[in-house]
């Protein structure tokens, strides 16, 4: 028998005004990604929708989308969805866009750009459907001073990303604005520079405990050991960046300093465990002390200059196991050599020091990775710079 309602508890919302304020959103992210995307949603208390490619589904709060932003690691956008309807004629398409509430998402004085694709379609010519919605905002927006609609990639754009597909359109608003893997403080990058995003996705892929020792010997710009310090201290991917959501209408202050407020208290003053960042290449080695600085992870990450055979001198490796998570020269990276050298040189030294640490690496040659003979798994595949690659990880033996 269900308890009695105490008569002097406030009345619940209708169902109806209570799903009024949850919002469609979807997560981008690279392909391949889409599991640590779904899992990092869910390790905010959002229950995310079916997996697809690109991307992963979900309904939120505003203080949910807010939080998505602020903690995704691994996604490149967080979209929301203005509508979704079915066009088959341009009549269809104005009509029902002008319909969609643009006015509680389009900031006033911001330009705007779209970006549409279309399969599968009547309506299958992207340049006019771009045209016909860009007519419509204008139309609903005129009134807005300084208001205009701009086709050109510039900063401080609004983004609207329309699909068509089988006859459905579906117009969708970026909340992030910069792509979520442009980290504030990545501003110096190597050759072949590694997303954050793939970076973050490599210490998921892990296992990485947050506490144990974790070195990348080929750290580039640093991206790795910055992420794995930035994490282990317990702050967010998307800290000290500025997000499209802000300059909306609609915009909640309250709720996004309450947000942000919960994360400080998560932080922690020092990474637990040894994090070293090393690489014989001297310019690497700078930016990789420069974008830690930046990052405020100076004090937890250990920069070495050093070539990966280094790892056999005496206390070069902190007592472990521990992790050692590493994305590999490959291409113009390893200045026109033979990276199967460098992969034979790199097993032969985690074989005879490293027994029982787990190493995780992104591999974009399988016979390369092959000299290395250690028993790697498949985790993940994606792209890193238009080239793909896998995410693999396992245990050096013993």
């Amino acid at each position: 028998m269900p308890t009695p309602r105490d008569p002097s508890a406030p009345a619940r919302a209708p169902r109806e005004r209570r799903q009024a304020n949850r919002l469609a959103c979807y997560a981008a992210c690279l392909p391949g990604l889409e599991p640590f995307v779904r899992d990092e949603l869910l390790a905010l208390g959002v229950r995310p929708g079916p997996v697809g490619r690109g991307g992963v589904p979900f309904t939120g709060s505003t203080r949910q989308l807010y939080a998505a932003n602020l903690h995704l690691s691994t996604a490149t956008r967080v979209l929301v969805r203005l509508g979704s309807f079915v066009a088959r004629t341009f009549r269809d398409l104005e009509a029902r866009a002008e319909e969609l509430p643009w006015a509680d998402h389009l900031p006033p004085g911001v330009p705007v750009r779209f970006r549409v694709t279309a399969k599968g379609s009547k309506l299958h010519h992207t340049g006019a459907i771009e045209e016909r919605l860009a007519d419509v905002v204008t139309d609903v927006l005129v009134e807005r001073d300084g208001w205009a609609p701009l086709d050109e990639d510039d900063e401080g754009v609004q983004l609207v990303v329309v699909r068509m597909a089988s006859d459905r359109c579906t117009v969708s608003i970026d909340s992030s604005g910069e792509p979520l893997h442009r980290r504030a403080w990545r501003l110096s990058t190597a050759k072949a520079p590694l997303r954050p995003t793939l970076a973050a996705a490599l210490l998921t892929a892990s296992g990485w405990d947050g506490a144990a020792p974790l070195i990348d010997p080929f750290c580039g710009s640093g991206t790795i050991a910055i992420e794995a310090a930035r994490r282990a201290r317990g702050i967010p991917a998307g800290s000290g960046r500025a997000f499209g959501f802000a300059d909306w209408p609609g915009f909640e202050p309250g709720t996004w300093a309450s947000v942000h407020a919960e994360s400080l208290t998560r932080a922690v003053d020092a990474a637990p465990g040894p994090i070293i960042a090393s690489d014989r290449d001297d310019g690497a080695v700078a930016i990789t002390a420069e974008n830690a600085e930046r990052a405020g992870v100076a004090a937890d990450v250990e920069v070495r200059r050093a070539a990966v055979s280094s790892l056999v001198e005496p206390g070069a490796l902190p007592p472990g196991p521990g992790w050692i998570v590493t994305n590999p020269p490959y291409g113009h990276r390893i200045g026109g050599g033979d990276p199967r050298n460098l992969f034979d040189r790199t097993g032969d030294v985690l074989r005879a020091v490293a027994g029982g640490w787990h190493v995780t690496l992104l591999e974009a040659d399988a016979r390369a990775v092959g000299h290395l003979r250690l028993p790697l798994d498949e985790v993940a595949k994606a792209h890193n710079g238009g080239i793909p690659v896998r995410l693999l990880s396992g245990t050096v033996p013993a």
